[in-house]
């Protein structure tokens, strides 16, 4: 891998922003949620939470690229625990739906932790999200159609959301360079060691400075592997 690539990724991960995500309300499309997953990639969102749909299974393709493998996803069985998880980490919810309490999406403050909460294709918002969520978000709409597609909406708000987020400077904010950063870079940067290491269960090898896997002396790199599992 080059130098370039390696510096790519430092940054992309530095500017990563763990207080901001999207739920996804039981959206089932697979295409919508490539589209959701993509964007949210490229506002710096981390990790995209899903509920699952009533029917079928929640599958998405990945987009171009592979970007799914830069996102992790987590799917709740239901919107409550989805929202209580959320709601446990200090985010406020925001709903993209059409309600008497709604507000222009560009007048919420979206540089809170917060999490952007998605209705389904078809129905929309359940009846709990409506009523659960800190906020209502609207986009104004002037033509015959009642809303825009749902990864349209999602990549709309995120947008503005993200303007807010550089303004008030929070893509440049020191970051921990804890041991999941360091695993998540080592995953971004060599996904067929991690299949080889998860595979025969065991650590990931170290790299250098210029992102290049080491190779193991000690013998202590060959124990079954545990936290790097997900």
């Amino acid at each position: 891998m080059s130098r370039e690539r390696f510096e790519k990724f430092k940054q992309v991960l530095r500017q990563r922003q763990p207080d901001m995500t999207v739920l996804t309300d039981k959206v089932h499309k697979a295409q919508n949620i490539s589209a959701i997953l993509r964007t949210a990639e490229a506002a710096g969102i981390g990790t995209l939470h899903m509920v699952k749909p009533e029917r079928g299974h929640l599958v998405y393709h990945n987009t171009a690229g592979g970007i799914g493998r830069f996102t992790e996803q987590v799917v709740h069985e239901n919107i409550e625990q989805g929202m209580a998880h959320l709601k446990g980490q200090g985010m406020a919810l925001y709903a993209a739906h059409w309600s008497d309490r709604a507000i222009d999406y560009r007048e919420a403050d979206y540089t809170r932790p917060f999490a952007l909460v998605m209705g389904a294709e078809k129905h929309g918002l359940s009846d709990y999200a409506s009523r659960e969520a800190d906020a209502h978000v609207t986009i104004p709409i002037i033509g015959l159609v009642e809303s825009y597609n749902v990864s349209v909406a999602a990549a709309i708000i995120l947008q503005e959301a993200m303007q807010q987020r550089q303004k008030a400077g929070l893509y440049e904010r020191e970051v921990n360079e804890d041991e999941h950063y360091h695993t998540t870079l080592f995953e971004w940067m060599h996904p067929k060691m991690v299949r080889y290491c998860k595979a025969h269960k065991l650590h990931y090898p170290a790299i250098d400075e210029d992102g290049d896997i080491i190779p193991p002396k000690d013998e202590r790199y060959r124990r079954p592997f545990d936290s790097h599992e997900k």
